[in-house]
């Protein structure tokens, strides 16, 4: 296995200086890993561990394990996912879950089990999509996209939490009936609604900042009211458009595999499935105390 060729550091900078183009190599694939690297860069933001797994002087995958213990990580053969969990365990590192491409996740929590002992639990399977051409939708209800304001910050915030209901997104719930809407995933996002000709919001969508040539939409969310007359695809279009104008080369959005009305949607408007990713939360035995096993 290749255990050697990770090399492990705290500093975001370094990984970025070395990694930061690899990364950016494949922007649509690389989704998760470039928001989440980039907000590691945040002051504040907490010890973290990143990686870079190196043959030949040429990077060839990154992981990174945030303060809150989760293990990202780009696409790995199963050696490559073996070697990485050999090094964590190892250097008694001990993840909380692990999210990636379905095969890497897989892959790594079955290494990981047989490093530590630790029973993974598959919490979270989706498809990625990448939008291709971007076709408006048909019949376009009537209405026009709008930037959400600071005013409307407490709709945003309501409307998300009502989504995190929906979904089962508890460690988002609890941050937000915290206060601590920053920390959530949502506090870095850009809002705009689809409003009615009246200018009643009937449907949110959100996108990252331009990162690495990326832009992921996330959430789209339209109240059980409002369903039902196209809101999510018109909001949903107007924000791929904008990402697209901003100078985005790739825009992506996950949609939930047990949802067929969303996934035929994003299929309509023009986006692509890339891949499925996975997350597979880990239960340890009171044994373990982060050392390797063995």
């Amino acid at each position: 296995m290749l255990t050697d060729h990770w090399h492990l550091t705290p500093d975001v900078e370094d990984l970025l200086t070395r990694a930061g183009d690899f990364l950016r190599s494949r922007p649509a694939l690389h989704t998760t890993p470039l928001t989440d690297i980039e907000k590691l860069r945040l002051p504040g933001a907490g010890p973290s561990v990143l990686g870079r797994l190196e043959t030949g002087g040429e990077v060839r995958a990154v992981c990174y394990l945030t303060p809150r213990g989760r293990l990202g990580v780009t696409p790995l053969t199963a050696d490559d996912a073996g070697a990485l969990a050999a090094r964590l365990a190892a250097d008694g590192h001990s993840p909380a879950q692990v999210v990636a491409d379905r095969d890497t996740a897989g892959a790594f929590a079955s290494a990981w089990r047989e490093h530590t002992g630790a029973t993974p639990e598959l919490f979270w399977h989706t498809h990625l999509y990448r939008l291709g051409t971007l076709t408006p939708p048909r019949p376009h209800p009537e209405g026009r996209a709008q930037v959400a304001g600071a005013a409307e910050r407490d709709l945003v915030v309501a409307w998300c939490r009502e989504f995190c209901v929906e979904v089962g997104e508890q460690p988002s719930i609890d941050l937000i009936d915290a206060g601590d809407w920053t920390r959530s995933r949502f506090g870095d996002r850009h809002f705009t609604f689809w409003r009615t000709p009246d200018g009643t919001p009937v449907s949110m969508a959100a996108v990252t900042s331009v990162t690495g040539g990326m832009v992921r939409v996330d959430p789209v969310y339209t109240p059980a009211r409002h369903r039902g007359h196209g809101n999510a695809g018109a909001v949903t279009a107007a924000v791929s458009r904008a990402a697209l104008h901003a100078g985005a080369t790739d825009v992506v959005l996950f949609a939930d595999p047990a949802n067929p009305t969303s996934n035929a949607l994003y299929q309509r408007l023009g986006y692509v499935r890339l891949t499925d990713c996975a997350g597979y939360r880990f239960a340890y035995d009171v044994a373990y105390d982060g050392q390797a096993a063995g």
